[in-house]
This record gives C-alpha cells, structure tokens and sequence, in this order.
C-alpha cells in the first residue's frame, strides 16, 4: 500500500474505535441513569433514558456500515482483520446493554404506580452498581488494550450471577409472602434479568478485548454464580 492510503487506514480504524467508545459512553450513561430513576423513582430521568436510547442504536448501524466499507475496500489481515470483526461484536453488546437500560427505565415509570418493597429496590440498585462499574472497567480495557484489565472484568460475572440469584429468590420470598407484591416484584424480577444481561454482555466484551490484541479469548471457563437457580429441586 502507499503511504497514504496506510495513513487513511489507520485513520479509518481510529474513527471505528472512536464510535465504539461514543457507544460504550452512552451505555454506561444510560445504565447509571436508569438506577438514578429506579432510586428516586424519577420517571422523568426514565423518559430521558428511553429517548436516547435512538442515539445509540444510529451509532451501531455506523459501526456496521464503516466494518463493511474497512472489509471491502481494504481487505484487511492478521490484527487489523481481528479488530474490525471484534467491533461489530462489541457493538452490538453496547446496543443490547443499552436496550436493557431502556426497558429497566420503561418498568421502572410502571413501577412507580404500585408499592414495591424498598429492600428489593436496593437489591436492584446494588447489582447495577455492579454492572456498571464492570462496564465502566470494560471500556476503559478497550480504550487502553488492556487485556489484564479485561481479564479481571470477565471473572467478576460470577459475583454479579451471585448477587442475582440472591436477589431472584428474595423477590419470590416476598411474593409468596405478601400476594399484593406480585405486580411490583414482577417488574424487579424482570430489571433484575435486565442488568444480570447486561453483565453478560459486560463480560462478553472483556473477551472481545483479547481477542483483538492476542487473537483468542481467555482459556479457562468462565465461572458463572447462578447455576443452582436451575439446578433441581430449586425450581420452585
């Protein structure tokens, strides 16, 4: 290649991790803003949430237009091939983590209707508050190339299915308890599988980082906190 058309390659890959991050930024408001409006059961925090939900979703399509155009028009290799690929993935996690942001917000205006029972409500906000430091980790390995860093955020899921799990079974307690919880535990039970996602997908992206600097992702099995929710005999 000429130099110049190296330059306008690099170039090219820049604006692409320039987008990812524009992404991950909004994310991450997005999650901190929807825990805000759970807290202080602010539906006009959850309405913002929502609204820029749009924003994120036309930077994803970006994403998959500027991936198509680097693939076809350079055909690229080795490294510059493995992060190109890994920016779609990543982006579309940012999307689903901000999607789950979005219908946290939307149960969260529901929510503010009924009664839910406040030690719940903190459950809530205490697994966000995991997420998105995991999230906020996560960018900062993007940023930074940081497979340490990832490594780190991909081995925390099983503190968040943890705190899930927990969580899942305090809120059936409380239904089977007091039936006139039902309709507001319903909707935590359901934020609560939002932000468990989420953390997924936090952790998915910690993968994605490897495999853009190293070309694999990380050896071992990633430990998971909640399989005894399904495991038999605590299905009930």
């Amino acid at each position: 290649m000429a130099e110049h058309t190296l330059k306008r390659f690099d170039e090219e890959l820049e604006r692409l991790s320039s987008t990812i991050s524009e992404m991950g930024g909004l994310a991450e408001t997005a999650l901190t803003q929807c825990l805000v409006a759970l807290r202080q059961s602010d539906s006009e925090v959850a309405e913002q949430v929502i609204a820029a939900d749009a924003r994120v979703d036309a930077l994803d399509i970006a994403v998959q237009e500027q991936t198509v155009k680097l693939l076809a028009l350079r055909q690229p290799m080795a490294v510059d091939l493995r992060v190109i690929l890994s920016s779609i993935k990543i982006a579309a996690a940012l999307e689903r983590i901000a999607d789950y942001a979005k219908n946290t917000a939307k149960r969260t205006i529901v929510l503010n209707s009924v009664t839910a029972p406040p030690a719940a409500v903190t459950g809530i906000d205490r697994l966000g508050r995991l997420v998105r430091t995991a999230l906020k980790d996560v960018l900062d390995a993007f940023a930074q190339g940081d497979v340490t860093k990832a490594h780190d955020v991909w081995t925390r899921d099983e503190e968040i299915d943890q705190v899930y799990t927990g969580l899942f079974r305090e809120l059936l307690t409380y239904m089977m308890e007091d039936p006139r919880t039902i309709t507001s535990c319903t909707h935590l039970l359901f934020m609560a599988k939002n932000i468990e996602r989420a953390g997924d997908h936090v952790t998915n992206i910690a993968e994605l980082v490897s495999f853009r600097t190293t070309g694999h992702g990380f050896d071992e099995t990633r430990p998971k906190g909640s399989a005894s929710l399904y495991a038999a005999g605590n299905a009930s």
